[in-house]
This record gives structure tokens, sequence and C-alpha cells, in this order.
């Protein structure tokens, strides 16, 4: 029994993989590393946010849910841009962070309660 090659992928654009590094994007027939190291902002974005890409043009990358634009180039070869590789991750994003605040915004209340 022959195993059949597949198909063409049907998305202009797709993650692969998500690991604690990063997440494999597969664009055309190609596939690119973003590294959570080079592009924070993603570090702390859920996976479907991830997931959810688009591709407006060739070389342009669209994430609508984190408002995230990228040049396919900036992927390929983000040593020529230094500014994308010193932003930093917003922690209001971090859902440890989110938590932290609920059980804050909890005490304050049962302490408002006690009197």
């Amino acid at each position: 029994m022959k195993s059949v090659a597949p198909g063409r992928s049907t998305s202009p654009v797709e993650v692969t993989n998500v690991s604690t590094h990063g997440f494999w994007l597969f664009i055309g027939e190609r596939e690119l590393f973003v590294a959570f190291r080079d592009f924070p902002w993603f570090k702390e974005a859920s996976i479907r946010a991830i997931t959810q890409v688009e591709l407006p043009s060739p070389h342009h990358l669209y994430w609508p849910e984190l408002d995230v634009d990228l040049a396919v180039e900036s992927i390929e070869h983000p040593e020529k841009y230094p500014l994308v590789s010193q932003a930093r991750s917003n922690p209001a994003l971090s859902p440890t962070s989110r938590a932290r605040k609920a059980r804050a915004k909890s005490k304050k209340r049962s302490r408002a309660a006690r009197g």
C-alpha cells in the first residue's frame, strides 16, 4: 500500500505548531519559525489569537485579535529589524496578571464588606 502525498494547503498561511519557544507558520511552500524572544508580544497571547493569522498580501501578515502587523521578511531576518527584537510583551495581557487583579479586587470587596 502506498501513501498518497498530501495535497496543497487551502490556506495561504497557517500556524502549524506552537511551543514554549515560539510557533511555526506555513506560508505558501515554506515554514518559518516565529521565536518569542524576537517577537515577544506573542508570548502571552492565546493560541487562538496566534492561530488567527491573515495574509493580506504575499509579504505581509496580520493578527487581528492582537492588532499585530509583520512583514514576512522580519520573520525571516529578525536581525535586520532591531526595534522588533527590543519590544516587550504586554503584562496586562498575561493570564497571571489578570488573575492577580481579580484576586486583589475580590480581597478589596471582602474587606469593604467586613467593615
